[in-house]
Protein backbone atom coordinates (compact mmCIF):
# COMPACT_ATOMS: atom_id res chain seq x y z
CA UNK A 1 0.00 0.00 0.00
CA UNK A 2 1.24 3.60 -0.66
CA UNK A 3 1.76 5.74 2.05
CA UNK A 4 -0.07 8.87 0.64
CA UNK A 5 1.87 11.25 3.29
CA UNK A 6 5.12 9.84 2.44
CA UNK A 7 4.38 10.46 -1.51
CA UNK A 8 3.68 13.75 -1.30
CA UNK A 9 6.96 14.64 1.11
CA UNK A 10 8.32 13.08 -2.07
CA UNK A 11 7.11 15.03 -4.19
CA UNK A 12 7.95 18.04 -2.87
CA UNK A 13 10.89 17.44 -2.25
CA UNK A 14 11.71 16.88 -6.24
CA UNK A 15 9.81 20.00 -6.36
CA UNK A 16 12.11 22.67 -4.27
CA UNK A 17 15.53 21.84 -5.22
CA UNK A 18 18.20 22.13 -2.38
CA UNK A 19 15.61 21.11 -0.14
CA UNK A 20 16.69 18.34 3.28
CA UNK A 21 13.90 16.85 4.37
CA UNK A 22 14.51 15.82 8.14
CA UNK A 23 14.43 11.96 8.62
CA UNK A 24 13.36 11.14 12.12
CA UNK A 25 14.41 7.70 13.65
CA UNK A 26 11.88 5.14 13.70
CA UNK A 27 11.94 2.21 16.58
CA UNK A 28 12.09 -1.23 16.64
CA UNK A 29 8.25 -1.14 17.61
CA UNK A 30 6.93 1.77 14.94
CA UNK A 31 7.14 4.75 17.02
CA UNK A 32 8.82 7.97 15.38
CA UNK A 33 11.04 9.91 17.42
CA UNK A 34 11.12 13.48 17.21
CA UNK A 35 13.51 15.39 15.18
CA UNK A 36 14.94 16.51 18.53
CA UNK A 37 16.56 14.13 20.33
CA UNK A 38 16.52 13.25 23.32
CA UNK A 39 14.28 16.00 23.76
CA UNK A 40 14.98 19.27 25.51
CA UNK A 41 11.87 19.94 28.31
CA UNK A 42 11.58 22.99 30.62
CA UNK A 43 12.18 21.89 33.87
CA UNK A 44 8.67 22.26 35.83
CA UNK A 45 8.55 24.08 39.30
CA UNK A 46 6.59 21.53 40.86
CA UNK A 47 6.76 17.63 40.60
CA UNK A 48 5.14 15.68 37.92
CA UNK A 49 5.31 13.10 35.98
CA UNK A 50 7.25 12.89 32.51
CA UNK A 51 5.43 12.94 29.75
CA UNK A 52 5.16 9.70 27.67
CA UNK A 53 4.26 10.81 23.76
CA UNK A 54 3.74 7.60 22.18
CA UNK A 55 1.00 6.33 24.39
CA UNK A 56 -1.01 9.63 23.14
CA UNK A 57 0.22 9.77 19.75
CA UNK A 58 0.75 5.69 19.04
CA UNK A 59 2.05 3.80 15.30
CA UNK A 60 -0.53 3.47 12.74
CA UNK A 61 1.00 -0.17 13.04
CA UNK A 62 2.90 -1.58 15.94
CA UNK A 63 5.68 -3.92 15.22
CA UNK A 64 6.14 -6.92 17.54
CA UNK A 65 9.10 -8.68 15.91
CA UNK A 66 10.82 -7.72 18.98
CA UNK A 67 10.63 -9.89 22.38
CA UNK A 68 7.63 -10.90 24.47
CA UNK A 69 4.89 -7.77 24.20
CA UNK A 70 4.01 -6.98 28.22
CA UNK A 71 0.75 -5.32 29.05
CA UNK A 72 2.82 -2.48 31.37
CA UNK A 73 0.86 0.17 29.74
CA UNK A 74 -2.08 1.07 27.03
CA UNK A 75 0.23 1.00 24.11
CA UNK A 76 -0.59 -2.27 22.50
CA UNK A 77 -4.40 -1.93 23.69
CA UNK A 78 -7.36 -0.61 21.59
CA UNK A 79 -10.21 -1.77 23.33
CA UNK A 80 -10.42 -3.73 26.51
CA UNK A 81 -12.72 -4.38 29.46
CA UNK A 82 -10.39 -6.78 31.42
CA UNK A 83 -8.92 -5.42 34.43
CA UNK A 84 -5.16 -4.61 34.77
CA UNK A 85 -3.31 -6.37 37.95
CA UNK A 86 0.17 -4.88 39.31
CA UNK A 87 1.78 -7.45 40.83
CA UNK A 88 5.12 -7.15 43.16
CA UNK A 89 7.93 -9.94 43.40
CA UNK A 90 8.17 -12.45 46.72
CA UNK A 91 11.09 -11.96 49.24
CA UNK A 92 13.22 -14.97 49.01
CA UNK A 93 13.12 -16.73 52.75
CA UNK A 94 16.98 -16.92 52.93
CA UNK A 95 17.68 -13.49 52.59
CA UNK A 96 20.13 -11.89 52.46
CA UNK A 97 21.99 -13.56 50.03
CA UNK A 98 24.93 -11.79 50.44
CA UNK A 99 26.19 -9.82 53.61
CA UNK A 100 29.29 -8.36 56.05
CA UNK A 101 31.22 -11.33 56.80
CA UNK A 102 34.89 -10.71 56.14
CA UNK A 103 37.09 -8.14 58.13
CA UNK A 104 37.98 -5.58 55.23
CA UNK A 105 34.27 -4.98 54.60
CA UNK A 106 34.18 -2.48 57.67
CA UNK A 107 35.15 1.25 57.17
CA UNK A 108 37.69 2.68 59.50
CA UNK A 109 34.46 3.78 61.73
CA UNK A 110 33.42 0.15 61.91
CA UNK A 111 30.42 0.18 59.19
CA UNK A 112 29.88 -2.79 57.21
CA UNK A 113 28.94 -2.83 53.73
CA UNK A 114 28.31 -5.94 51.54
CA UNK A 115 25.95 -4.90 49.07
CA UNK A 116 26.01 -3.58 45.11
CA UNK A 117 25.33 0.24 44.77
CA UNK A 118 24.20 0.33 41.48
CA UNK A 119 27.14 -2.17 39.92
CA UNK A 120 25.62 -5.45 39.00
CA UNK A 121 24.69 -8.58 39.07
CA UNK A 122 24.48 -11.00 35.89
CA UNK A 123 24.28 -14.24 34.52
CA UNK A 124 27.29 -15.14 32.63
CA UNK A 125 26.21 -17.98 30.11
CA UNK A 126 30.03 -18.58 28.80
CA UNK A 127 31.23 -18.93 32.48
CA UNK A 128 27.91 -20.74 33.61
CA UNK A 129 27.77 -18.55 36.84
CA UNK A 130 26.01 -15.53 38.50
CA UNK A 131 28.30 -12.89 39.14
CA UNK A 132 28.03 -9.82 41.81
CA UNK A 133 30.04 -6.89 41.84
CA UNK A 134 29.45 -4.68 45.03
CA UNK A 135 30.37 -1.64 47.08
CA UNK A 136 32.44 -3.36 50.53
CA UNK A 137 33.68 -1.17 53.45
CA UNK A 138 37.39 -0.57 52.71
CA UNK A 139 38.49 0.93 56.27
CA UNK A 140 41.27 -2.26 57.02
CA UNK A 141 42.79 -1.33 53.62
CA UNK A 142 42.54 2.16 53.20
CA UNK A 143 42.65 4.41 56.08
CA UNK A 144 42.50 7.62 54.30
CA UNK A 145 38.59 8.51 55.35
CA UNK A 146 36.35 7.13 57.63
CA UNK A 147 34.28 6.12 54.80
CA UNK A 148 36.61 4.06 52.09
CA UNK A 149 34.99 1.77 50.18
CA UNK A 150 36.57 -0.08 47.40
CA UNK A 151 34.33 -2.90 44.81
CA UNK A 152 34.18 -6.44 45.70
CA UNK A 153 33.48 -9.77 44.00
CA UNK A 154 31.03 -12.25 44.82
CA UNK A 155 29.87 -15.61 42.32
CA UNK A 156 27.49 -18.47 42.82
CA UNK A 157 26.08 -21.42 40.88
CA UNK A 158 21.88 -20.73 41.60
CA UNK A 159 21.83 -16.93 42.36
CA UNK A 160 20.83 -18.03 46.27
CA UNK A 161 23.87 -19.29 47.63
CA UNK A 162 27.16 -16.33 47.22
CA UNK A 163 30.60 -17.45 47.44
CA UNK A 164 33.85 -14.68 47.94
CA UNK A 165 36.64 -15.91 46.56
CA UNK A 166 40.14 -15.25 47.32
CA UNK A 167 41.93 -13.71 44.56
CA UNK A 168 44.91 -12.08 43.50
CA UNK A 169 44.16 -8.41 43.49
CA UNK A 170 44.35 -7.06 46.48
CA UNK A 171 45.84 -9.21 49.75
CA UNK A 172 44.03 -12.44 49.00
CA UNK A 173 40.58 -10.77 49.32
CA UNK A 174 37.99 -10.42 46.83
CA UNK A 175 38.34 -7.18 46.43
CA UNK A 176 38.72 -6.24 42.42
CA UNK A 177 39.08 -2.51 42.19
CA UNK A 178 40.94 0.13 44.73
CA UNK A 179 39.28 3.45 44.01
CA UNK A 180 37.71 4.99 46.89
CA UNK A 181 34.35 4.48 44.86
CA UNK A 182 30.57 5.90 45.28
CA UNK A 183 28.14 4.70 42.84
CA UNK A 184 29.28 2.32 40.62
CA UNK A 185 28.12 0.25 37.17
CA UNK A 186 29.32 -2.99 36.21
CA UNK A 187 27.86 -4.07 32.71
CA UNK A 188 28.36 -7.08 31.23
CA UNK A 189 28.41 -6.47 27.62
CA UNK A 190 26.94 -9.32 25.37
CA UNK A 191 27.17 -7.65 21.95
CA UNK A 192 30.43 -6.50 22.59
CA UNK A 193 33.11 -8.04 19.75
CA UNK A 194 35.99 -6.97 21.20
CA UNK A 195 36.56 -9.64 24.26
CA UNK A 196 39.00 -7.38 26.44
CA UNK A 197 36.06 -4.88 26.73
CA UNK A 198 33.39 -7.68 27.27
CA UNK A 199 32.76 -5.79 31.28
CA UNK A 200 32.66 -2.57 31.22
CA UNK A 201 33.05 -0.67 34.98
CA UNK A 202 31.30 3.06 34.94
CA UNK A 203 33.23 3.98 38.20
CA UNK A 204 32.03 7.38 40.28
CA UNK A 205 35.68 7.65 42.33
CA UNK A 206 36.83 10.63 43.78
CA UNK A 207 39.32 12.89 41.57
CA UNK A 208 42.43 12.50 43.36
CA UNK A 209 43.23 16.39 42.92
CA UNK A 210 39.99 17.90 44.34
CA UNK A 211 38.44 14.79 45.56
CA UNK A 212 35.23 15.03 44.20
CA UNK A 213 33.20 12.56 42.31
CA UNK A 214 33.60 11.64 38.58
CA UNK A 215 32.92 8.95 36.29
CA UNK A 216 36.25 6.60 35.21
CA UNK A 217 35.35 4.27 32.21
CA UNK A 218 37.35 1.09 32.93
CA UNK A 219 37.40 -2.43 30.58
CA UNK A 220 37.75 -5.87 31.73
CA UNK A 221 37.73 -9.22 29.85
CA UNK A 222 36.61 -11.37 32.84
CA UNK A 223 35.15 -8.83 35.35
CA UNK A 224 38.07 -9.39 37.94
CA UNK A 225 41.17 -8.09 35.99
CA UNK A 226 40.21 -4.19 35.18
CA UNK A 227 42.53 -2.04 33.52
CA UNK A 228 43.58 1.38 33.68
CA UNK A 229 40.42 4.29 33.08
CA UNK A 230 39.80 4.81 29.47
CA UNK A 231 38.04 7.84 29.65
CA UNK A 232 37.03 10.49 32.33
CA UNK A 233 33.98 12.58 32.99
CA UNK A 234 34.08 16.21 34.31
CA UNK A 235 32.96 16.53 38.22
CA UNK A 236 29.66 15.41 38.79
CA UNK A 237 27.25 14.38 41.68
CA UNK A 238 27.37 11.62 43.60
CA UNK A 239 24.91 8.59 42.64
CA UNK A 240 24.91 8.84 38.99
CA UNK A 241 24.75 5.72 36.77
CA UNK A 242 24.77 3.92 33.68
CA UNK A 243 22.84 1.53 31.32
CA UNK A 244 23.07 0.12 27.47
CA UNK A 245 19.71 0.58 25.09
CA UNK A 246 20.38 -2.17 23.02
CA UNK A 247 16.86 -1.42 20.82
CA UNK A 248 18.66 2.09 19.63
CA UNK A 249 22.84 1.25 20.50
CA UNK A 250 23.46 3.80 22.33
CA UNK A 251 24.79 4.03 26.14
CA UNK A 252 22.96 6.70 28.34
CA UNK A 253 24.09 7.97 31.76
CA UNK A 254 21.65 8.67 34.42
CA UNK A 255 22.85 11.44 36.66
CA UNK A 256 21.78 13.10 40.07
CA UNK A 257 20.75 17.01 38.95
CA UNK A 258 19.44 19.43 40.89
CA UNK A 259 16.19 21.43 40.29
CA UNK A 260 13.95 23.93 41.61
CA UNK A 261 11.17 20.89 42.43
CA UNK A 262 14.33 18.64 44.27
CA UNK A 263 18.29 18.62 44.20
CA UNK A 264 17.44 14.69 44.01
CA UNK A 265 16.21 14.92 40.05
CA UNK A 266 17.79 13.24 36.97
CA UNK A 267 19.74 14.81 33.88
CA UNK A 268 20.40 12.41 30.81
CA UNK A 269 23.41 11.84 28.52
CA UNK A 270 23.65 9.53 25.48
CA UNK A 271 26.30 8.35 22.82
CA UNK A 272 26.82 5.26 21.10
CA UNK A 273 30.26 5.05 22.02
CA UNK A 274 30.89 4.76 26.21
CA UNK A 275 34.08 6.72 25.99
CA UNK A 276 32.51 9.46 24.81
CA UNK A 277 29.49 9.22 26.83
CA UNK A 278 31.73 9.50 29.86
CA UNK A 279 33.85 12.26 28.02
CA UNK A 280 30.67 14.78 27.83
CA UNK A 281 29.60 14.00 31.17
CA UNK A 282 29.76 16.86 33.53
CA UNK A 283 27.60 19.54 35.98
CA UNK A 284 25.31 21.86 34.37
CA UNK A 285 25.65 25.27 34.77
CA UNK A 286 22.47 26.64 35.64
CA UNK A 287 21.32 29.16 32.39
CA UNK A 288 23.61 28.07 30.22
CA UNK A 289 22.36 25.08 27.63
CA UNK A 290 24.50 22.00 27.11
CA UNK A 291 25.03 20.28 23.76
CA UNK A 292 24.81 16.46 24.90
CA UNK A 293 23.38 16.60 28.57
CA UNK A 294 19.64 17.34 29.00
CA UNK A 295 17.03 17.94 32.12
CA UNK A 296 15.36 14.59 32.44
CA UNK A 297 12.33 14.19 35.22
CA UNK A 298 12.21 14.96 38.79
CA UNK A 299 9.79 12.84 41.57
CA UNK A 300 6.38 12.60 40.42
CA UNK A 301 3.82 14.37 42.56
CA UNK A 302 2.30 10.98 43.75
CA UNK A 303 4.95 9.61 44.87
CA UNK A 304 4.39 8.40 48.47
CA UNK A 305 5.68 10.15 51.66
CA UNK A 306 7.53 9.07 54.85
CA UNK A 307 4.55 8.85 57.18
CA UNK A 308 6.71 10.05 60.20
CA UNK A 309 8.38 12.88 58.03
CA UNK A 310 5.10 13.90 56.01
CA UNK A 311 6.88 16.98 55.26
CA UNK A 312 9.91 15.90 53.63
CA UNK A 313 9.46 16.42 49.50
CA UNK A 314 10.55 12.96 48.11
CA UNK A 315 13.51 12.81 45.45
CA UNK A 316 14.58 10.28 42.97
CA UNK A 317 17.42 9.16 44.62
CA UNK A 318 18.78 6.44 41.85
CA UNK A 319 17.46 5.49 37.99
CA UNK A 320 18.69 2.46 36.66
CA UNK A 321 17.76 0.97 33.37
CA UNK A 322 17.59 -2.28 31.52
CA UNK A 323 16.21 -3.97 28.13
CA UNK A 324 13.64 -6.75 29.04
CA UNK A 325 12.03 -8.30 26.33
CA UNK A 326 10.06 -5.95 24.37
CA UNK A 327 10.89 -2.72 26.72
CA UNK A 328 13.20 -0.46 28.58
CA UNK A 329 12.61 -1.58 32.80
CA UNK A 330 13.02 1.21 34.76
CA UNK A 331 14.27 0.68 38.43
CA UNK A 332 13.76 3.64 40.46
CA UNK A 333 14.83 4.34 44.16
CA UNK A 334 12.48 6.77 45.94
CA UNK A 335 14.32 8.52 49.02
CA UNK A 336 11.37 9.48 51.20
CA UNK A 337 13.47 11.24 53.98
CA UNK A 338 14.76 12.01 56.68
CA UNK A 339 17.90 14.17 55.99
CA UNK A 340 20.99 12.37 56.43
CA UNK A 341 21.32 14.92 60.35
CA UNK A 342 17.92 13.43 61.11
CA UNK A 343 18.71 9.94 60.68
CA UNK A 344 21.93 10.06 63.05
CA UNK A 345 20.66 11.84 65.76
CA UNK A 346 17.38 9.33 65.63
CA UNK A 347 20.02 6.29 64.73
CA UNK A 348 17.90 5.24 61.62
CA UNK A 349 17.84 4.87 58.13
CA UNK A 350 16.74 6.66 55.27
CA UNK A 351 13.88 5.23 53.26
CA UNK A 352 14.64 4.68 49.67
CA UNK A 353 12.25 1.89 47.87
CA UNK A 354 12.54 0.40 44.80
CA UNK A 355 9.93 1.54 42.34
CA UNK A 356 9.67 0.38 38.26
CA UNK A 357 8.82 2.25 35.29
CA UNK A 358 8.59 1.32 31.66
CA UNK A 359 9.60 2.65 28.50
CA UNK A 360 9.25 1.34 24.53
CA UNK A 361 11.63 4.91 23.64
CA UNK A 362 14.37 4.59 25.92
CA UNK A 363 13.63 7.76 27.64
CA UNK A 364 10.55 8.36 28.53
CA UNK A 365 9.38 5.78 31.20
CA UNK A 366 5.55 5.04 32.50
CA UNK A 367 4.89 4.61 35.56
CA UNK A 368 1.64 2.45 36.02
CA UNK A 369 1.52 2.30 39.78
CA UNK A 370 3.24 4.57 42.71
CA UNK A 371 3.21 1.11 45.36
CA UNK A 372 6.77 0.24 46.20
CA UNK A 373 8.05 -2.76 44.06
CA UNK A 374 10.46 -3.62 46.36
CA UNK A 375 9.74 -2.53 49.87
CA UNK A 376 11.31 -1.40 53.48
CA UNK A 377 10.65 -3.41 55.92
CA UNK A 378 10.96 -1.88 59.07
CA UNK A 379 11.34 -4.86 61.94
CA UNK A 380 13.98 -4.99 63.90
CA UNK A 381 16.27 -7.01 61.87
CA UNK A 382 15.33 -6.82 58.82
CA UNK A 383 18.06 -6.96 56.28
CA UNK A 384 16.11 -4.57 54.13
CA UNK A 385 14.76 -1.94 57.26
CA UNK A 386 15.51 0.67 55.08
CA UNK A 387 17.86 2.23 52.31
CA UNK A 388 17.05 0.06 49.70
CA UNK A 389 18.99 0.48 46.40
CA UNK A 390 18.16 -1.21 42.87
CA UNK A 391 21.07 -3.40 41.39
CA UNK A 392 21.99 -3.16 37.18
CA UNK A 393 21.54 -6.40 35.51
CA UNK A 394 18.43 -7.10 36.97
CA UNK A 395 16.07 -9.23 36.43
CA UNK A 396 17.86 -12.34 35.54
CA UNK A 397 15.58 -14.94 33.68
CA UNK A 398 15.24 -18.40 35.62
CA UNK A 399 12.96 -20.89 34.38
CA UNK A 400 9.87 -19.38 34.78
CA UNK A 401 11.44 -16.55 37.20
CA UNK A 402 12.75 -13.24 37.47
CA UNK A 403 15.02 -12.63 40.01
CA UNK A 404 15.41 -9.46 41.50
CA UNK A 405 17.76 -8.31 43.73
CA UNK A 406 18.38 -5.22 45.70
CA UNK A 407 20.66 -4.19 48.82
CA UNK A 408 18.75 -2.81 51.95
CA UNK A 409 20.63 -1.86 55.54
CA UNK A 410 20.13 -3.27 59.03
CA UNK A 411 18.86 -1.16 61.84
CA UNK A 412 21.87 -1.10 63.93
CA UNK A 413 23.89 0.67 66.67
CA UNK A 414 27.10 0.13 65.05
CA UNK A 415 26.83 3.58 62.38
CA UNK A 416 23.05 4.84 61.41
CA UNK A 417 24.04 4.70 57.37
CA UNK A 418 25.84 1.16 57.54
CA UNK A 419 24.87 -2.60 57.53
CA UNK A 420 24.28 -3.18 53.95
CA UNK A 421 23.12 -6.96 52.76
CA UNK A 422 22.29 -8.00 49.37
CA UNK A 423 18.72 -9.67 49.12
CA UNK A 424 16.69 -11.66 46.76
CA UNK A 425 12.78 -11.54 45.20
CA UNK A 426 11.34 -13.53 42.39
CA UNK A 427 8.36 -12.80 40.28
CA UNK A 428 6.65 -15.18 37.67
CA UNK A 429 8.86 -14.67 34.04
CA UNK A 430 6.70 -11.58 32.33
CA UNK A 431 4.97 -11.07 35.65
CA UNK A 432 4.44 -7.32 36.07
CA UNK A 433 0.81 -6.68 35.14
CA UNK A 434 -1.34 -9.26 33.52
CA UNK A 435 -4.83 -8.55 32.34
CA UNK A 436 -7.36 -9.97 33.88
CA UNK A 437 -10.77 -11.11 32.94
CA UNK A 438 -14.25 -12.91 34.12
CA UNK A 439 -17.15 -14.08 32.07
CA UNK A 440 -17.42 -12.00 28.73
CA UNK A 441 -13.24 -10.69 29.23
CA UNK A 442 -12.06 -9.06 26.01
CA UNK A 443 -8.92 -7.49 25.11
CA UNK A 444 -8.74 -6.27 21.05
CA UNK A 445 -5.27 -5.04 20.25
CA UNK A 446 -4.08 -1.97 18.05
CA UNK A 447 -2.94 -3.17 14.28
CA UNK A 448 -0.18 -5.19 14.28
CA UNK A 449 2.98 -6.24 11.92
CA UNK A 450 4.86 -9.31 12.77
CA UNK A 451 7.52 -11.66 10.57
CA UNK A 452 7.40 -14.27 12.81
CA UNK A 453 4.81 -17.66 12.45
CA UNK A 454 4.35 -19.09 15.79
CA UNK A 455 1.87 -17.25 18.28
CA UNK A 456 2.64 -17.85 22.20
CA UNK A 457 0.82 -16.55 25.52
CA UNK A 458 2.22 -16.19 28.84
CA UNK A 459 -1.26 -16.89 31.28
CA UNK A 460 -2.95 -18.05 34.02
CA UNK A 461 -6.09 -19.89 32.65
CA UNK A 462 -8.46 -21.36 35.45
CA UNK A 463 -11.38 -21.17 33.08
CA UNK A 464 -10.91 -20.81 29.52
CA UNK A 465 -8.88 -18.68 26.47
CA UNK A 466 -9.52 -17.65 23.03
CA UNK A 467 -7.48 -16.03 20.39
CA UNK A 468 -9.06 -14.54 17.26
CA UNK A 469 -7.06 -12.97 14.17
CA UNK A 470 -9.32 -9.78 12.64
CA UNK A 471 -7.63 -8.16 9.84
CA UNK A 472 -6.79 -4.12 10.30
CA UNK A 473 -10.50 -3.22 9.88
CA UNK A 474 -11.73 -5.39 12.86
CA UNK A 475 -13.31 -8.14 10.34
CA UNK A 476 -12.27 -11.87 11.76
CA UNK A 477 -10.30 -13.95 9.07
CA UNK A 478 -11.40 -17.23 7.74
CA UNK A 479 -9.29 -20.11 9.65
CA UNK A 480 -8.40 -18.07 12.89
CA UNK A 481 -11.96 -16.92 14.67
CA UNK A 482 -12.91 -17.74 18.35
CA UNK A 483 -15.21 -20.53 17.25
CA UNK A 484 -12.06 -22.55 15.34
CA UNK A 485 -9.22 -21.79 17.81
CA UNK A 486 -8.66 -24.32 19.91
CA UNK A 487 -9.38 -22.95 23.32
CA UNK A 488 -6.57 -22.89 26.52
CA UNK A 489 -8.55 -24.39 29.50
CA UNK A 490 -7.28 -25.09 32.85
CA UNK A 491 -3.60 -24.33 31.86
CA UNK A 492 -1.08 -22.05 33.87
CA UNK A 493 2.17 -21.45 31.86
CA UNK A 494 4.65 -18.87 30.78
CA UNK A 495 4.66 -19.82 27.36
CA UNK A 496 1.84 -21.44 25.89
CA UNK A 497 1.58 -22.12 21.78
CA UNK A 498 -1.89 -20.85 20.54
CA UNK A 499 -3.20 -22.84 17.49
CA UNK A 500 -6.51 -23.17 15.62
CA UNK A 501 -8.51 -25.56 13.75
CA UNK A 502 -7.00 -25.67 10.56
CA UNK A 503 -3.70 -23.54 11.35
CA UNK A 504 -0.64 -24.87 13.99
CA UNK A 505 0.86 -21.29 12.89
CA UNK A 506 -0.20 -17.81 11.94
CA UNK A 507 2.61 -17.86 8.73
CA UNK A 508 -0.34 -17.10 5.97
CA UNK A 509 -0.56 -13.77 7.50
CA UNK A 510 2.81 -12.62 7.80
CA UNK A 511 3.60 -9.22 5.71
CA UNK A 512 -0.38 -8.50 6.68
CA UNK A 513 -1.28 -5.62 8.94
CA UNK A 514 -4.00 -7.62 11.81
CA UNK A 515 -4.94 -7.23 15.42
CA UNK A 516 -5.40 -9.86 18.05
CA UNK A 517 -8.75 -10.40 20.37
CA UNK A 518 -7.74 -12.34 23.43
CA UNK A 519 -11.19 -14.16 25.10
CA UNK A 520 -10.85 -14.38 28.80
CA UNK A 521 -13.03 -16.51 31.50
CA UNK A 522 -11.61 -16.31 34.54
CA UNK A 523 -8.18 -15.79 33.06
CA UNK A 524 -5.24 -13.77 33.21
CA UNK A 525 -3.15 -13.13 30.01
CA UNK A 526 0.75 -11.68 30.89
CA UNK A 527 2.28 -11.28 27.79
CA UNK A 528 2.03 -12.47 24.18
CA UNK A 529 4.47 -12.82 21.29
CA UNK A 530 4.98 -14.41 17.47
CA UNK A 531 7.93 -16.35 17.48
CA UNK A 532 9.75 -18.03 13.80
CA UNK A 533 10.69 -20.82 16.42
CA UNK A 534 8.11 -23.48 17.57
CA UNK A 535 9.94 -23.67 20.63
CA UNK A 536 9.05 -20.38 21.16
CA UNK A 537 12.37 -17.84 21.56
CA UNK A 538 10.97 -14.32 21.22
CA UNK A 539 13.86 -12.48 20.37
CA UNK A 540 13.79 -10.08 22.86
CA UNK A 541 16.49 -8.87 25.71
CA UNK A 542 16.79 -10.80 28.76
CA UNK A 543 18.22 -8.60 30.77
CA UNK A 544 20.73 -10.02 33.14
CA UNK A 545 20.42 -13.39 31.48
CA UNK A 546 20.40 -16.69 32.57
CA UNK A 547 20.72 -20.43 33.03
CA UNK A 548 19.84 -21.96 29.30
CA UNK A 549 20.07 -19.01 28.21
CA UNK A 550 21.70 -17.32 24.76
CA UNK A 551 24.98 -16.05 25.73
CA UNK A 552 24.07 -13.29 22.76
CA UNK A 553 21.41 -11.71 25.52
CA UNK A 554 18.96 -12.07 23.26
CA UNK A 555 16.06 -15.17 23.59
CA UNK A 556 16.93 -17.15 20.49
CA UNK A 557 17.67 -20.75 21.06
CA UNK A 558 20.71 -20.89 22.35
CA UNK A 559 22.90 -22.85 19.65
CA UNK A 560 22.37 -19.86 17.21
Amino acid sequence: MINIKNMAVLLFSLLVPGLTIAQTEVLYNGIHLPEQWPPRYGEPQKAQDMPVPYLRQKPEVISVNVGRQLFVDSFLIAETNLERIIHTPRFYEGNPVLGPDKEWEKTTEGGLYAAPFSDGIWYDEKDQKFKMWYLAGAGVLHKGDNQTFYTGYAESKDGKHWTKPTLDIWDQTNIVDTCNRDAATIWLDKQERDPSKRYKMFNVERRPTDRRWQFVLKYSSDGIHWGEGVAQSGDLYDRSSVFYNPFRDVWALSMRYGTNVSSRSRSYLENKDPEEAVSFAHRIRKGVPDKNIVYWFTPSDKEPRHPEFPEVDPGIYNFDAIAYESVMLGLYSVWQGPENGVCAKLGIQKKNEIFLGYSRDGFHFYRPSFKPFMAVNETDGAWNWGNMQSINGVPLVVGDSLYFYSSGRQKNEIMWDSYTSTGLATLRRDGFVSMHGDKGGYLLTENLSFDGKYLFVNADVKGSLFVEVLDANGNPLEGFTRKECIPVKKTDKTKQLITWKKHQDIALLIGKSIRLKFYLDNADIYAFWISPWQTGESRGYTSGGGPGLSASGIDVPANQ
